[in-house]
């Protein structure tokens, strides 16, 4: 079944540059981006992405971290793309991650691990529009 997923490129994967590989590993996996923009998130706009984990105590350094540099925001689009991205992505923890995912080869923290990506239908809807207009979107 076709969906659509979010993913952020975030301040860390952009500053070693490697944005062009991880969009690569995207659509080599099957995953269409079809929106796509970088941008600069305040800390109002990172915190109310995050909103869902405002109770927990890492919710001020991760809005502060997301805030610290520009981001790329992207809709990738493919059948079972939550998953596929998910297991692509691989673990939060980059040192528990399997070999090849993004977050191993890319990733440094639990924090600083490259990427994000959506973890369901509901929530990928939710940070979609968070961050793109029905007109943005390229479809095909």
């Amino acid at each position: 079944m076709s969906e659509r997923t979010l993913a952020i490129i975030k301040p860390d994967a952009v500053r070693k540059q490697v944005i062009g590989d991880i969009i690569h590993r995207y659509e080599q996996a099957g995953l269409r981006p079809i929106a796509m923009k970088m941008l600069r998130m305040t800390k109002a706009v990172a915190e109310g992405f995050y909103a869902v984990h405002r109770e927990r105590p890492f919710f001020d350094s991760l809005t502060t971290f997301m805030a610290s540099g520009p981001v790329v925001v992207l809709v990738l689009e493919g059948d079972d793309a939550i998953k596929r991205n998910r297991d692509l992505m691989g673990a939060t923890d980059p040192a528990k991650a399997a070999p090849g995912t993004i977050r191993a080869v890319y990733g440094a923290s639990i924090e600083a691990n490259a990427v994000h990506g959506s973890d369901s239908p509901e929530t990928a809807q939710f940070e979609i529009q968070y961050f793109f207009a029905s007109m943005e979107f390229a479809g095909g």
